[in-house]
């Protein structure tokens, strides 16, 4: 039996990498680009090949079976072997630096640092898109994130670079004419711009009981921060937005911080990247120069 993996093909590894990860057939057959119908085959051919079945057909679902556990841990950890290998040959070619994030925080923090990476690394070509989704860095063309949570993400190591907490803000001019927001229960009656729950969060940290109406602004969904932020500079009421993302627009005068009193949202900012691939050079460099950044954050 030593030489039982030269006789099967990588394509049926593969195929069943793809069904066990994702307890479907037929998902695996679409991720993959094939039918159905090749999938099942290729399956039943290895389970044919190691005389012993891999999993179990029930009516509306597929289970692995003890033996198929075992294989699946070890498919998906020569699967990632072979991702990185090929990742690590492309990035020799490429020098091309990947970046996924959400728009806040591609707009107000990492964008405006940017060129001092790209001085740091000419030779490194940097792409980077904003996406309001969690990005699957384990699959999809990126090599890291920067994203909001609690930093534990399966097969990612993550690095933690500054708090995610709201705070009010709005232009000078609103502040003037509220009477200067002197106690945060001045905010009661204000055209308040953003999710009533998160508003209620934010109330409860200044310790004062929240109003019971709805918030000023449309519930909007995904990364709505920089939306309503723009809301707020645009002098149509008070949003809750990041003193350290908007940190810029605070100390031109633009907008004000009427309050200390903050209220963390989702853990806080992290970068995140595939964990076989922490050695690659492009990775590193980018890690060392933006923590150094986060250090500075305030």
């Amino acid at each position: 039996m030593s030489d039982i993996l030269a006789t099967i093909p990588l394509s049926a590894i593969r195929l069943f990498e793809a069904a066990a990860r994702l307890k479907s057939f037929t998902r695996a057959a679409e991720e993959l680009g094939v039918t159905q119908a090749a999938v099942s085959w290729q399956v039943k051919a290895l389970e044919k090949r190691l005389d012993q079945p891999l999993f179990q057909r029930l009516p509306r679902e597929i289970v692995l079976t003890p033996a198929g556990e075992r294989l699946s841990r070890a498919a998906t950890e020569a699967i990632t072997v072979l991702r990185t290998a090929f990742s690590d040959l492309v990035d020799t070619g490429e020098g091309v630096l990947a970046i996924t994030t959400l728009q806040t925080i591609a707009n107000q923090w990492l964008a405006p640092r940017l060129g001092s990476f790209q001085l740091a690394n000419p030779k490194l070509a940097v792409r980077l898109e904003t996406d309001g989704r969690m990005v699957d860095l384990t699959r999809e063309p990126f090599d890291v994130a920067i994203r909001a949570g609690g930093g534990e993400w399966p097969g990612l190591e993550s690095h933690f670079l500054f708090p995610s907490e709201l705070t009010p803000l709005c232009t000078p001019g609103l502040r003037e004419r509220l009477g200067g927001l002197a106690r945060p229960e001045d905010l009661i009656d204000a055209p308040l711009i953003g999710l009533p729950e998160e508003w209620a969060a934010w109330f409860r940290a200044a310790g004062v009981a929240a109003p019971e109406r709805t918030a000023l602004a449309p519930r909007l969904t995904g990364d709505a921060q920089m939306i309503e932020v723009a809301s707020a500079l645009a002098g149509q009421g008070v949003a809750l937005g990041s003193p350290i993302l908007f940190a810029a627009e605070i100390a031109a005068g633009r907008l004000a911080r009427p309050f200390e009193a903050t209220f963390a949202l989702n853990g806080g900012h992290w970068l995140a990247y595939p964990r076989d691939r922490r050695r690659s050079p492009k990775i590193a460099a980018f890690r060392d120069w933006l923590l150094a950044c986060a250090a500075t954050a305030s």
